[in-house]
């Protein structure tokens, strides 16, 4: 399948300076899947020799030893960061420069502004290569990417870009958002369904059976000691929902293999908080919080009472999709 050559850009994920995210992860024990090769030792961010890697968060002046073939994705860490590492099922936000690695021409690039990066869940930035190199990179690294052509762009007419050609692309990653919630557990609060989490951190919920519930209620399951979500902020969650009456999940971005954005209201209906996660304002990052939200209707219509086990995972801009 031919692959957009604005993948990166029109995916639509690029937002303003990112705000925080939380994470206690790091790269130890993780296995990447591209490493360090012949080819992609030869990209460097600067022109000197003597300092391949540059400085992490300014525009490099990238340096490929054209024309460079690669059968394999591989991957040169040039600054190592000190920060979390990325997950499979985390999101990451990031600057880059990518290129046509026959011919040196830039395909795209972030500004290196400190204002405008590309946010992107991991696992579907749209190039398998870039998914590659990322896989246990640390907050704060720079990376030399020596993309495959299997795991590249394919052939883009408009942007001279053969089937065959390699990519080489250098990474700043700004941040990096876990895929659950890492704060202290609380102790259980009584009146609320059991929660058990699975190896992954998806929640498993148990309705009781008994009176449905009238009243909308909170109980925070982890605590974390990120920051406060305010109304407004663009907030990365999983969660899962799970009707009442139905003892069935009715929702989940577990299920859908990526954290989602939603824009942190008091008003549910609002605009842009799609999809719909309640009692997010005033909660933190890094926690994990089991909310019941009782029946409703409108007009002729009921809404079931719905249970959500929310994972607050980071903040940044809200991300708009681009056509």
């Amino acid at each position: 399948m031919r692959k957009s050559v604005a993948l990166i850009v029109a995916a639509g994920l690029l937002a303003a300076l990112a705000g925080c995210s939380s994470s206690s992860d790091s790269a130890a024990g993780c296995t990447p899947a591209a490493t360090a090769g012949p080819a992609s030792n030869l990209i460097s961010a600067t022109a000197d020799p003597k300092n391949a890697a540059g400085t992490f968060g300014t525009l490099p002046t990238m340096t490929v030893g054209t024309p460079l073939d690669t059968d394999t994705t591989q991957a040169t860490t040039l600054i190592k960061g000190s920060g979390p590492a990325l997950t499979a099922g985390g999101v990451v936000s990031l600057d880059f420069v990518l290129t046509d690695a026959q011919t040196g021409t830039v395909i795209s690039q972030t500004n290196f502004d400190g204002k405008s990066y590309l946010i992107s869940p991991v696992s579907s930035t749209g190039l398998p290569g870039l998914e590659k190199a990322l896989s246990c990179a640390t907050e704060g690294s720079r990376i030399a990417i020596a993309i495959s052509p299997a795991d590249g762009l394919g052939a883009n007419d408009q942007a001279g870009i053969a089937a065959t050609d390699s990519l080489a692309m250098i990474v700043d990653v700004r941040s990096a958002i876990p895929a659950r919630a890492n704060g202290s557990i609380q102790p259980a609060q009584a009146g609320f369904p059991s929660v058990a989490l699975g190896p992954d951190g998806r929640p498993g919920i148990t309705i009781p059976s008994g009176t449905v519930p009238t009243d909308a209620k909170t109980a925070v399951l982890k605590k974390g000691n990120g920051a406060t979500i305010a109304d407004g902020d663009g907030v990365w969650v999983q969660y899962t929902a799970v009707s009442w009456t139905k003892k069935s999940v009715t929702d989940s971005t577990w299920a859908n293999g990526a954290p989602v954005q939603v824009v942190a209201s008091a008003d549910a209906s609002s605009a842009g908080a799609s999809p719909q996660v309640p009692d997010l304002i005033g909660q933190t990052v890094g926690s994990q919080y089991i909310s019941i939200v009782p029946s409703t209707t409108t007009g002729s219509s009921s809404s079931d009472p719905t249970v959500y086990v929310v994972d607050v995972l980071g903040v940044t801009p809200v991300v708009s999709t681009s056509n």
